[in-house]
């Protein structure tokens, strides 16, 4: 496949990645004189997890996931344009799509939210109140499509 832009190559496995039920990172960027030459995008559990609490003492050890999902975009310098040329589809984990929008990098919130939580912080109504209104419109807990911050 090729793009116009980085970016708008990025924007397609970070839309790939909603619809599979992951979330992306940019793990590196190669540039030559200031100019990015190409990207390698990883599954955001790409790197083995390591816990401060010794095996002997875990009740539930577990173990690194070292996901192999990626795909590796570059440059083609006589074009200008930008090709996907190496793709990895294969999680170490499972993928879980209808979740997806509840994972840090595809959370949104709409303006009409925006702006009535701005409201409510200028009529001094906590936090914790103006989340749980929204969970009263919305129907529940899961129908809304952010969480409350901590």
């Amino acid at each position: 496949m090729t793009f116009n832009t980085l970016e708008g190559a990025a924007k397609f496995y970070k839309d790939y990645a909603k619809a599979a039920g992951f979330s992306t990172r940019v793990r590196s960027t190669n540039k030559k004189e200031n100019i990015i030459m190409n990207q390698l995008i990883t599954c955001s559990r790409e790197e083995k997890w390591k816990s401060k609490i010794s095996p002997t003492e875990k009740t539930n050890p577990s173990v690194g996931l070292n996901c192999p999902a990626r795909i590796y975009i570059h440059t083609l310098k006589d074009v200008g344009a930008w090709i996907i040329s190496k793709v990895v589809l294969h999680h170490s984990h499972p993928c879980c799509p209808t979740q997806a929008e509840m994972l840090k990098q595809h959370r949104e919130l709409s303006m009409s939210v925006r702006h009535t939580i701005q409201n409510n912080e200028e009529a001094g109504i906590r936090p914790s109140k103006t989340y749980q209104s929204f969970v009263v419109a919305a129907g529940g807990h899961r129908e809304l499509n952010f969480i409350e911050k901590t």
